[in-house]
């Protein structure tokens, strides 16, 4: 009887080991797929980190950007305040040049004036005299005069008159008014000055107006016979 109790202890005890054991995990470690699940928190602080780190690197870009335009344009408007500047003064020394350049024009015209006016006076006063003879040789003589002292005043400027008569026509100095058959002169040859031309160095100030010459006509050889 004793004997059987042992045994039925003994049973017993085998029983709840097993069943201890089977309570027990397997020895095969975690569950791998528990692992999985779990979050990286270091990934994604990395992640985040490499983020941030491009943002940054943009900003500074746009920043660097943004300033090397505003360089640009305040060089651009720096440049264009020094070209309005020098427009300026180009139009200023133009203008100064332009009224230096009348009064040397000017200065010596109004002393031919003053010739004038001193002929005309001092006809004048002969003609009062009642001596119209003397008047009109004073007033030739002073006429003569000015004449003379306009024309070198004309040459000291440069302006020099376009000889015409007996030279060949030429376009760039003479301008043809008529053309008129000529025995006497080559066809193309200035027979007569209508209006006398100028220039100053090489530049025509004034084309001379004339009458060239051409051939005789077949009527006009036909009256002569």
């Amino acid at each position: 009887m004793s004997t059987d109790q042992s045994n039925g202890r003994q049973t017993a005890n085998d029983s709840s080991a097993d069943s201890v054991e089977a309570s027990q995990p397997s020895g095969e470690g975690p569950d791998p797929d528990l692992d999985e699940e779990a979050p990286d928190e270091n990934g994604e602080a990395e992640s985040l980190s490499d983020s941030e780190q491009k943002i940054q690197e943009l900003t500074e870009k746009v920043e660097a950007l943004e300033e090397e335009r505003d360089e640009l344009n305040e060089r651009v408007l720096r440049k264009a305040a020094e070209f309005e500047n020098y427009r300026r003064r180009m139009d200023r020394e133009k203008k100064r040049r332009h009224e230096a350049g009348m009064l040397e024009v000017i200065e010596p015209v109004l002393e031919v004036l003053d010739d004038f006016e001193r002929s005309i006076d001092a006809a004048e006063e002969l003609e009062e005299n009642q001596d119209p003879e003397a008047a009109y040789e004073s007033l030739k003589g002073g006429v003569e005069m000015v004449f003379r002292k306009f024309r070198d005043t004309l040459e000291n400027l440069g302006v020099e008159p376009i000889e015409a008569e007996g030279q060949p026509f030429d376009e760039g100095l003479h301008e043809a008014m008529m053309r008129q058959p000529s025995e006497e002169e080559a066809p193309g040859t200035v027979l007569q000055e209508i209006r006398k031309g100028y220039r100053m160095d090489d530049r025509v100030i004034r084309h001379s107006r004339v009458v060239v010459a051409t051939e005789p006509s077949d009527e006009e050889d036909a009256d002569d016979q």
